[in-house]
């Protein structure tokens, strides 16, 4: 096949898929995750790529067990209680959890197992929010926070999922690009 033909076929089709990917330059951001009398207790890191969201998230300190995580619609963590950060984040107006038929909601994320020595890790990636502008923005009006759960996520119950009180919660702000 000439190269010349190859190339004025493939040129189109690459610049379709770096579209669909969306800016190819990282953006970041964190979340210091405190409890209800203020101690820091974990760090989330966030990193978009694409239409790709990355989420890191390190914990201390916690009961063992699996534990709910989830973004909330507003960047606010007053204690005790964390009400302030909201509902869950939910710009499409589904129900909760990725096995109910009429879900997820944007900001339902995997469970967290916090070990026996009270640490937990959590790595994932979700296409469902963005740390970009438009409907699915982290970074909308009011801002956005993550939220630990006393409980699992059953994945399936609408609203919340049963995850129980908020124990963690930690406002979502842009961070600088990082190594």
């Amino acid at each position: 096949m000439d190269v010349r033909i190859w190339l004025a076929a493939a040129v189109p089709l690459l610049g379709g898929c770096a579209a669909l990917l969306g800016p190819s330059e990282p953006v970041n951001a964190r979340a210091e995750l405190r409890n209800a009398t203020g101690e820091t207790l974990g760090t989330a890191q966030l990193t978009q790529i694409g239409r790709v969201v990355r989420i890191v998230m390190e914990l201390r300190g916690l009961p063992p067990g699996a534990r709910a995580v989830h973004v909330h619609e507003v960047g606010r963590c007053d204690p005790p209680a964390f009400t302030s950060a909201g509902n869950h984040f939910n710009p499409g107006g589904k129900q909760h959890g990725v096995l109910n038929p009429r879900g997820p909601h944007a900001g339902d994320l995997p469970n967290i197992t916090i070990e026996a020595d009270g640490t937990g890790r959590l790595e994932t990636a979700t296409e469902l929010i963005s740390l970009h502008g438009g409907r699915t923005s982290v970074f909308d009006a009011d801002g956005s926070a993550l939220v630990v759960h006393a409980a699992p996520d059953d994945f399936r119950t609408d609203p919340t999922g049963n995850a129980g009180a908020r124990l963690l919660c930690g406002v979502i702000v842009r961070a600088p690009a990082g190594p």
